[in-house]
């Protein structure tokens, strides 16, 4: 799956902004990426990397886009 798109901008993110990109609370977007957490791996900081925050999209999918 490549990612592309004019609405979403690839940069490193903490948990709460991509909770908020993806209107939802933190801790249901932890229990999104619960499954995900081994293939994702743990954060630098207080932010996931830009190749984590694209394993993230190809996981769960891109914000507002149904599946």
């Amino acid at each position: 799956m490549s990612i592309t798109t004019d609405k979403f901008e690839l940069k490193a993110y903490s948990k709460k902004e991509l909770a908020e990109i993806y209107q939802v609370s933190v801790k249901t977007f932890n229990t999104w990426l619960k499954p995900f957490e081994e293939k994702v791996g743990q954060k630098r900081g207080r932010y996931y990397t830009v190749n984590q925050v694209k394993t993230i999209l190809e996981a769960i999918g891109l914000p507002g886009v149904m599946h």
